[in-house]
Protein backbone atom coordinates (compact mmCIF):
# COMPACT_ATOMS: atom_id res chain seq x y z
CA UNK A 1 0.00 0.00 0.00
CA UNK A 2 0.84 3.73 0.04
CA UNK A 3 2.57 5.92 -2.67
CA UNK A 4 3.55 3.97 -5.93
CA UNK A 5 3.68 3.85 -9.61
CA UNK A 6 1.47 2.60 -11.96
CA UNK A 7 2.86 2.32 -15.42
CA UNK A 8 0.62 3.56 -18.38
CA UNK A 9 -0.76 0.44 -19.83
CA UNK A 10 -2.18 3.17 -22.94
CA UNK A 11 -1.95 6.62 -23.17
CA UNK A 12 -4.77 8.34 -26.03
CA UNK A 13 -4.51 11.72 -27.26
CA UNK A 14 -7.38 12.71 -25.45
CA UNK A 15 -9.22 12.92 -21.94
CA UNK A 16 -10.60 9.24 -21.03
CA UNK A 17 -14.04 9.10 -19.61
CA UNK A 18 -15.17 5.37 -19.70
CA UNK A 19 -13.95 2.05 -20.80
CA UNK A 20 -15.11 -1.56 -20.99
CA UNK A 21 -13.32 -5.11 -21.61
CA UNK A 22 -15.58 -6.83 -24.18
CA UNK A 23 -16.10 -10.10 -22.83
CA UNK A 24 -15.73 -12.46 -25.86
CA UNK A 25 -12.56 -10.66 -27.87
CA UNK A 26 -11.13 -9.30 -24.40
CA UNK A 27 -10.58 -6.44 -26.62
CA UNK A 28 -10.65 -3.19 -24.06
CA UNK A 29 -12.79 0.02 -25.62
CA UNK A 30 -12.18 3.26 -24.16
CA UNK A 31 -13.59 6.59 -25.46
CA UNK A 32 -13.68 10.23 -24.17
CA UNK A 33 -12.94 13.20 -26.08
CA UNK A 34 -12.64 17.06 -25.96
CA UNK A 35 -16.29 18.05 -26.87
CA UNK A 36 -17.75 20.25 -29.38
CA UNK A 37 -15.78 22.67 -28.20
CA UNK A 38 -12.79 23.67 -31.03
CA UNK A 39 -9.81 23.20 -28.89
CA UNK A 40 -8.03 21.16 -31.51
CA UNK A 41 -8.53 17.70 -28.86
CA UNK A 42 -10.29 15.39 -30.81
CA UNK A 43 -13.24 12.75 -29.85
CA UNK A 44 -13.37 8.77 -30.41
CA UNK A 45 -13.11 5.60 -29.32
CA UNK A 46 -10.22 3.10 -29.15
CA UNK A 47 -9.78 -0.27 -29.81
CA UNK A 48 -7.05 -2.01 -27.45
CA UNK A 49 -5.32 -5.11 -27.69
CA UNK A 50 -3.66 -6.77 -24.72
CA UNK A 51 -1.49 -9.46 -24.49
CA UNK A 52 2.01 -10.64 -23.06
CA UNK A 53 5.16 -10.08 -23.61
CA UNK A 54 8.03 -11.28 -22.32
CA UNK A 55 5.49 -12.07 -19.12
CA UNK A 56 4.47 -8.33 -18.88
CA UNK A 57 1.38 -6.89 -19.98
CA UNK A 58 1.03 -5.10 -22.88
CA UNK A 59 -1.82 -3.09 -25.26
CA UNK A 60 -1.53 -1.87 -28.66
CA UNK A 61 -4.25 0.47 -30.51
CA UNK A 62 -6.01 -2.10 -32.71
CA UNK A 63 -8.38 0.53 -34.62
CA UNK A 64 -9.89 3.84 -33.21
CA UNK A 65 -13.11 5.07 -34.50
CA UNK A 66 -13.69 9.09 -34.75
CA UNK A 67 -16.96 9.89 -33.23
CA UNK A 68 -16.67 14.08 -33.55
CA UNK A 69 -17.91 16.58 -32.56
CA UNK A 70 -19.48 15.06 -29.70
CA UNK A 71 -17.35 12.83 -26.55
CA UNK A 72 -18.36 9.74 -25.37
CA UNK A 73 -18.87 10.20 -21.63
CA UNK A 74 -20.80 6.47 -21.01
CA UNK A 75 -20.92 3.01 -22.15
CA UNK A 76 -22.38 -0.22 -22.24
CA UNK A 77 -21.12 -3.57 -23.89
CA UNK A 78 -24.46 -5.44 -25.73
CA UNK A 79 -22.68 -8.11 -27.12
CA UNK A 80 -20.84 -6.80 -29.96
CA UNK A 81 -22.91 -3.48 -29.33
CA UNK A 82 -21.73 -0.40 -27.98
CA UNK A 83 -24.41 1.84 -26.21
CA UNK A 84 -22.35 4.89 -25.71
CA UNK A 85 -23.64 8.22 -24.23
CA UNK A 86 -22.87 11.22 -26.12
CA UNK A 87 -24.00 14.74 -25.11
CA UNK A 88 -28.38 14.36 -25.23
CA UNK A 89 -28.40 10.80 -26.85
CA UNK A 90 -27.88 7.27 -26.70
CA UNK A 91 -25.46 6.04 -30.17
CA UNK A 92 -25.11 2.66 -30.73
CA UNK A 93 -22.50 0.80 -32.29
CA UNK A 94 -22.03 -2.40 -33.27
CA UNK A 95 -18.21 -3.58 -34.60
CA UNK A 96 -16.90 -6.70 -35.92
CA UNK A 97 -13.67 -8.48 -36.26
CA UNK A 98 -12.10 -9.99 -39.19
CA UNK A 99 -9.17 -11.03 -41.20
CA UNK A 100 -6.91 -9.89 -43.72
CA UNK A 101 -6.56 -6.21 -44.92
CA UNK A 102 -9.51 -3.40 -44.90
CA UNK A 103 -10.84 -2.42 -48.48
CA UNK A 104 -9.85 0.87 -47.79
CA UNK A 105 -7.74 3.16 -45.81
CA UNK A 106 -9.15 5.05 -42.71
CA UNK A 107 -12.79 5.65 -43.44
CA UNK A 108 -15.44 6.58 -40.35
CA UNK A 109 -12.55 7.71 -38.29
CA UNK A 110 -10.39 4.25 -38.67
CA UNK A 111 -6.62 4.84 -38.35
CA UNK A 112 -5.60 0.93 -39.31
CA UNK A 113 -4.31 -1.63 -36.99
CA UNK A 114 -0.80 0.03 -35.12
CA UNK A 115 2.42 -2.49 -34.58
CA UNK A 116 2.21 -3.76 -31.59
CA UNK A 117 5.12 -3.18 -28.96
CA UNK A 118 8.09 -5.87 -29.60
CA UNK A 119 6.49 -6.12 -32.98
CA UNK A 120 8.46 -6.15 -36.49
CA UNK A 121 7.08 -3.12 -38.62
CA UNK A 122 6.99 -4.06 -42.27
CA UNK A 123 9.10 -1.47 -45.03
CA UNK A 124 6.68 -0.48 -47.36
CA UNK A 125 8.96 -1.74 -50.17
CA UNK A 126 8.84 -5.56 -49.07
CA UNK A 127 4.93 -5.86 -49.62
CA UNK A 128 4.16 -8.39 -52.55
CA UNK A 129 0.77 -9.60 -53.46
CA UNK A 130 1.25 -12.47 -52.86
CA UNK A 131 1.71 -11.50 -49.14
CA UNK A 132 -1.15 -13.20 -46.58
CA UNK A 133 -2.19 -10.71 -44.30
CA UNK A 134 -3.80 -12.22 -40.88
CA UNK A 135 -3.87 -9.65 -39.38
CA UNK A 136 -7.40 -8.61 -37.91
CA UNK A 137 -8.94 -5.91 -38.21
CA UNK A 138 -12.08 -4.33 -36.51
CA UNK A 139 -14.69 -2.46 -38.37
CA UNK A 140 -17.47 -0.25 -36.20
CA UNK A 141 -20.91 0.88 -37.71
CA UNK A 142 -23.72 3.11 -36.31
CA UNK A 143 -26.69 0.97 -35.88
CA UNK A 144 -29.14 3.39 -34.34
CA UNK A 145 -29.79 6.56 -31.86
CA UNK A 146 -31.80 7.90 -29.89
CA UNK A 147 -32.39 10.62 -27.29
CA UNK A 148 -32.24 10.12 -23.95
CA UNK A 149 -32.12 13.17 -22.01
CA UNK A 150 -34.48 16.89 -22.33
CA UNK A 151 -32.72 18.91 -20.03
CA UNK A 152 -30.88 22.43 -20.71
CA UNK A 153 -27.70 21.23 -20.24
CA UNK A 154 -28.15 17.53 -21.74
CA UNK A 155 -26.11 15.37 -21.08
CA UNK A 156 -26.81 11.56 -20.74
CA UNK A 157 -25.08 10.16 -17.68
CA UNK A 158 -25.34 6.79 -17.28
CA UNK A 159 -26.13 3.74 -19.36
CA UNK A 160 -26.92 0.02 -18.55
CA UNK A 161 -27.88 -3.18 -20.68
CA UNK A 162 -30.07 -5.98 -18.57
CA UNK A 163 -28.44 -9.26 -18.16
CA UNK A 164 -30.62 -11.10 -20.83
CA UNK A 165 -29.70 -7.80 -23.48
CA UNK A 166 -33.63 -7.30 -23.73
CA UNK A 167 -33.55 -4.12 -22.23
CA UNK A 168 -31.30 -0.75 -22.63
CA UNK A 169 -31.93 1.71 -19.54
CA UNK A 170 -30.40 5.72 -19.76
CA UNK A 171 -30.08 8.08 -16.83
CA UNK A 172 -28.99 12.10 -17.46
CA UNK A 173 -29.45 15.03 -16.25
CA UNK A 174 -33.36 15.54 -16.06
CA UNK A 175 -33.13 13.05 -13.92
CA UNK A 176 -35.53 10.54 -16.15
CA UNK A 177 -35.00 7.04 -16.33
CA UNK A 178 -35.92 5.71 -19.52
CA UNK A 179 -36.31 1.81 -20.23
CA UNK A 180 -36.16 1.10 -23.84
CA UNK A 181 -36.74 -2.35 -25.35
CA UNK A 182 -33.86 -3.59 -26.90
CA UNK A 183 -32.78 -3.88 -29.68
CA UNK A 184 -36.08 -2.41 -31.38
CA UNK A 185 -35.13 1.20 -29.33
CA UNK A 186 -38.84 1.12 -28.62
CA UNK A 187 -39.29 3.06 -25.82
CA UNK A 188 -40.59 1.29 -22.80
CA UNK A 189 -40.53 3.10 -19.55
CA UNK A 190 -39.97 6.88 -19.00
CA UNK A 191 -40.52 8.44 -15.36
CA UNK A 192 -38.89 11.44 -12.90
CA UNK A 193 -36.60 9.10 -10.86
CA UNK A 194 -34.75 12.04 -9.01
CA UNK A 195 -34.90 15.67 -8.64
CA UNK A 196 -31.47 16.70 -10.79
CA UNK A 197 -29.17 14.31 -12.35
CA UNK A 198 -28.57 10.45 -12.06
CA UNK A 199 -25.29 10.01 -10.69
CA UNK A 200 -25.67 6.07 -11.43
CA UNK A 201 -27.35 3.74 -11.83
CA UNK A 202 -27.77 -0.51 -12.24
CA UNK A 203 -30.22 -3.18 -12.66
CA UNK A 204 -30.33 -6.86 -11.27
CA UNK A 205 -30.49 -10.49 -12.86
CA UNK A 206 -34.42 -10.37 -12.19
CA UNK A 207 -34.67 -6.81 -13.57
CA UNK A 208 -34.88 -4.90 -10.05
CA UNK A 209 -33.53 -1.63 -11.12
CA UNK A 210 -31.79 1.01 -8.61
CA UNK A 211 -31.27 4.75 -9.10
CA UNK A 212 -28.58 7.01 -7.64
CA UNK A 213 -29.23 10.69 -7.88
CA UNK A 214 -27.75 13.64 -6.45
CA UNK A 215 -30.94 14.71 -4.30
CA UNK A 216 -29.27 12.31 -1.92
CA UNK A 217 -31.56 9.45 -2.75
CA UNK A 218 -31.08 6.05 -3.96
CA UNK A 219 -34.15 3.86 -5.10
CA UNK A 220 -35.13 0.52 -6.23
CA UNK A 221 -37.53 0.52 -8.99
CA UNK A 222 -39.79 -2.56 -10.38
CA UNK A 223 -40.71 -1.45 -13.55
CA UNK A 224 -41.52 2.11 -13.24
CA UNK A 225 -43.11 2.06 -9.61
CA UNK A 226 -41.12 3.11 -6.79
CA UNK A 227 -40.63 -0.19 -4.73
CA UNK A 228 -38.37 1.33 -1.84
CA UNK A 229 -35.80 3.69 -1.05
CA UNK A 230 -32.58 3.04 0.58
CA UNK A 231 -31.68 4.28 3.49
CA UNK A 232 -27.75 3.52 4.74
CA UNK A 233 -27.25 5.96 7.74
CA UNK A 234 -30.20 4.78 10.06
CA UNK A 235 -27.83 2.39 12.32
CA UNK A 236 -24.90 4.73 12.22
CA UNK A 237 -24.63 7.27 15.27
CA UNK A 238 -24.32 11.21 14.88
CA UNK A 239 -24.90 11.13 10.69
CA UNK A 240 -27.12 13.88 9.65
CA UNK A 241 -29.61 12.81 7.09
CA UNK A 242 -28.42 15.15 4.59
CA UNK A 243 -24.54 15.16 5.54
CA UNK A 244 -24.09 11.91 2.47
CA UNK A 245 -25.46 11.75 -1.23
CA UNK A 246 -24.99 8.58 -2.79
CA UNK A 247 -22.63 7.98 -5.55
CA UNK A 248 -22.83 5.14 -7.46
CA UNK A 249 -24.10 1.54 -7.39
CA UNK A 250 -23.35 -2.19 -8.22
CA UNK A 251 -25.18 -5.19 -8.13
CA UNK A 252 -22.83 -8.51 -7.86
CA UNK A 253 -23.11 -12.21 -7.56
CA UNK A 254 -21.94 -14.08 -4.44
CA UNK A 255 -19.39 -16.50 -4.80
CA UNK A 256 -20.20 -19.65 -4.59
CA UNK A 257 -23.91 -18.95 -3.98
CA UNK A 258 -25.92 -19.04 -7.02
CA UNK A 259 -29.02 -18.05 -5.59
CA UNK A 260 -27.66 -15.12 -3.09
CA UNK A 261 -26.79 -11.52 -4.29
CA UNK A 262 -25.84 -8.73 -3.25
CA UNK A 263 -25.94 -4.62 -3.91
CA UNK A 264 -23.08 -2.68 -3.18
CA UNK A 265 -23.47 1.54 -2.92
CA UNK A 266 -21.18 4.22 -2.38
CA UNK A 267 -21.90 7.33 0.05
CA UNK A 268 -20.09 10.40 -0.41
CA UNK A 269 -19.55 13.53 1.42
CA UNK A 270 -22.17 16.52 0.33
CA UNK A 271 -20.11 18.87 0.98
CA UNK A 272 -15.94 18.99 1.07
CA UNK A 273 -14.74 20.34 3.92
CA UNK A 274 -10.86 21.38 4.77
CA UNK A 275 -10.99 18.26 6.86
CA UNK A 276 -13.40 15.79 4.81
CA UNK A 277 -15.15 13.00 6.72
CA UNK A 278 -14.68 9.65 5.48
CA UNK A 279 -16.72 8.24 2.52
CA UNK A 280 -18.66 5.19 2.98
CA UNK A 281 -19.13 1.78 1.35
CA UNK A 282 -22.69 -0.36 2.48
CA UNK A 283 -22.79 -4.09 1.34
CA UNK A 284 -26.76 -4.92 0.93
CA UNK A 285 -29.10 -7.97 0.82
CA UNK A 286 -29.88 -7.67 -3.33
CA UNK A 287 -33.29 -9.57 -2.80
CA UNK A 288 -34.74 -7.45 0.55
CA UNK A 289 -32.41 -4.10 -0.21
CA UNK A 290 -31.96 -4.66 4.28
CA UNK A 291 -28.22 -2.86 4.81
CA UNK A 292 -25.74 -6.00 5.58
CA UNK A 293 -22.83 -3.92 6.48
CA UNK A 294 -21.11 -0.19 6.02
CA UNK A 295 -17.72 0.70 6.26
CA UNK A 296 -15.62 3.41 5.77
CA UNK A 297 -13.37 3.80 2.86
CA UNK A 298 -11.13 6.58 3.05
CA UNK A 299 -11.11 10.71 3.00
CA UNK A 300 -10.47 10.94 -0.78
CA UNK A 301 -14.28 11.52 -2.30
CA UNK A 302 -15.04 8.45 -4.49
CA UNK A 303 -15.86 8.87 -8.30
CA UNK A 304 -16.90 5.73 -9.38
CA UNK A 305 -17.11 1.79 -8.45
CA UNK A 306 -16.75 -1.70 -10.22
CA UNK A 307 -17.64 -5.10 -9.38
CA UNK A 308 -15.39 -8.31 -10.46
CA UNK A 309 -17.06 -11.21 -12.30
CA UNK A 310 -17.10 -13.13 -9.14
CA UNK A 311 -18.52 -10.60 -7.23
CA UNK A 312 -15.49 -10.70 -4.93
CA UNK A 313 -13.44 -8.08 -5.46
CA UNK A 314 -15.07 -3.93 -5.36
CA UNK A 315 -13.49 -1.14 -7.28
CA UNK A 316 -13.01 2.37 -6.47
CA UNK A 317 -11.99 5.65 -8.31
CA UNK A 318 -11.41 8.87 -6.79
CA UNK A 319 -11.48 12.74 -7.72
CA UNK A 320 -7.72 12.66 -6.49
CA UNK A 321 -7.06 10.20 -9.00
CA UNK A 322 -6.27 7.72 -6.67
CA UNK A 323 -7.44 3.77 -6.92
CA UNK A 324 -8.12 1.19 -4.15
CA UNK A 325 -9.70 -2.75 -4.48
CA UNK A 326 -12.04 -4.10 -1.96
CA UNK A 327 -12.64 -7.51 -0.64
CA UNK A 328 -16.38 -7.39 -0.96
CA UNK A 329 -17.26 -10.10 2.05
CA UNK A 330 -15.56 -7.79 4.66
CA UNK A 331 -15.13 -4.10 2.48
CA UNK A 332 -11.71 -4.70 3.83
CA UNK A 333 -8.65 -2.99 1.56
CA UNK A 334 -6.55 -5.16 -0.61
CA UNK A 335 -4.90 -2.91 -2.64
CA UNK A 336 -3.96 0.77 -2.89
CA UNK A 337 -2.39 3.43 -5.29
CA UNK A 338 -2.60 7.07 -4.14
CA UNK A 339 -3.01 9.37 -7.38
CA UNK A 340 -2.42 6.71 -9.54
CA UNK A 341 -3.93 9.20 -11.73
CA UNK A 342 -2.99 12.99 -12.36
CA UNK A 343 -7.02 13.90 -12.02
CA UNK A 344 -10.17 12.00 -11.43
CA UNK A 345 -10.60 8.79 -12.41
CA UNK A 346 -13.74 8.79 -14.71
CA UNK A 347 -14.15 4.46 -14.77
CA UNK A 348 -12.92 1.44 -13.65
CA UNK A 349 -13.21 -2.47 -15.32
CA UNK A 350 -12.45 -5.46 -13.96
CA UNK A 351 -10.89 -8.17 -16.87
CA UNK A 352 -14.00 -10.64 -16.75
CA UNK A 353 -13.56 -14.42 -15.93
CA UNK A 354 -13.34 -15.89 -19.14
CA UNK A 355 -10.61 -18.02 -20.73
CA UNK A 356 -9.42 -14.62 -22.97
CA UNK A 357 -9.37 -12.70 -19.83
CA UNK A 358 -7.73 -15.71 -17.79
CA UNK A 359 -5.15 -15.60 -20.41
CA UNK A 360 -3.73 -11.93 -19.96
CA UNK A 361 -3.86 -11.98 -16.25
CA UNK A 362 -1.48 -15.47 -15.98
CA UNK A 363 -0.64 -15.68 -12.41
CA UNK A 364 -2.32 -13.16 -10.87
CA UNK A 365 -5.66 -13.17 -8.81
CA UNK A 366 -7.48 -10.24 -10.47
CA UNK A 367 -6.85 -7.31 -12.39
CA UNK A 368 -8.81 -3.81 -13.20
CA UNK A 369 -8.05 -1.21 -15.59
CA UNK A 370 -9.19 2.63 -14.54
CA UNK A 371 -8.77 5.56 -17.11
CA UNK A 372 -8.90 9.21 -16.07
CA UNK A 373 -9.43 12.63 -17.67
CA UNK A 374 -5.42 12.01 -17.57
CA UNK A 375 -5.67 10.52 -21.04
CA UNK A 376 -4.16 7.30 -19.26
CA UNK A 377 -5.55 3.90 -18.95
CA UNK A 378 -3.23 1.99 -16.14
CA UNK A 379 -3.61 -1.88 -14.91
CA UNK A 380 -4.04 -2.59 -11.12
CA UNK A 381 -3.10 -6.38 -10.94
CA UNK A 382 -3.12 -8.24 -7.57
CA UNK A 383 -0.82 -11.26 -7.40
CA UNK A 384 -2.85 -14.21 -6.11
CA UNK A 385 -2.53 -14.33 -2.23
CA UNK A 386 0.30 -16.66 -0.70
CA UNK A 387 -1.74 -19.48 1.19
CA UNK A 388 -0.18 -22.07 3.26
CA UNK A 389 -1.72 -25.92 1.96
CA UNK A 390 -3.29 -27.70 5.19
CA UNK A 391 -0.64 -30.57 5.07
CA UNK A 392 1.91 -28.64 5.43
CA UNK A 393 0.04 -26.59 8.44
CA UNK A 394 -0.08 -29.68 9.99
CA UNK A 395 3.33 -31.09 9.36
CA UNK A 396 4.96 -27.66 10.69
CA UNK A 397 2.37 -28.52 13.74
CA UNK A 398 3.67 -31.97 14.59
CA UNK A 399 6.98 -31.03 14.13
CA UNK A 400 6.56 -27.92 17.11
CA UNK A 401 5.09 -30.77 19.50
CA UNK A 402 8.15 -32.87 18.67
CA UNK A 403 10.38 -29.81 19.52
CA UNK A 404 8.67 -29.02 22.57
CA UNK A 405 8.80 -32.69 23.76
CA UNK A 406 12.69 -32.85 23.14
CA UNK A 407 13.26 -29.32 24.89
CA UNK A 408 11.36 -30.91 28.30
CA UNK A 409 13.14 -33.96 27.89
CA UNK A 410 16.06 -32.06 27.94
CA UNK A 411 15.43 -29.85 30.61
CA UNK A 412 14.03 -32.39 32.73
CA UNK A 413 15.93 -35.79 32.49
CA UNK A 414 13.38 -38.97 32.87
CA UNK A 415 9.95 -36.83 31.90
CA UNK A 416 9.28 -39.70 29.09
Amino acid sequence: MGKRRVPDLYRAPFPLYTVGVHRETGLVITAGGGGASKTGIKNGLHFLRMERVDGQLTASLAHSFDTDPRATMSLALGGDVIAAGQDASCHLLRFKERSGKPPGKGGGGDQGVQRRKGGRSQAAGDASPETHNDTTQITVESVGEVQTDFSTDALQKCVRFSADLNLLITGGADGHVRVWEYPAMKKKFDFKAHEGEIEDLDISPDNKLVTVGRDFTCCVWRNDQLATGLRWHENIPNIPEKMYRYQACRFAKVEDKAEALRLYTVQIPHKRDRRPPPCYLTKWDGRNFLPLLTQPCGNEVISCLAVSDSGTFLGLGTVTGSVAIYISFSLQKLYYVQEAHGIVVTDLAFLPDTPQGRTVLGDNEMAMLSVAVDSRCKMHVLPNRKSFPVWLVLLLCALMVVGVIFLLQQAFPGFI
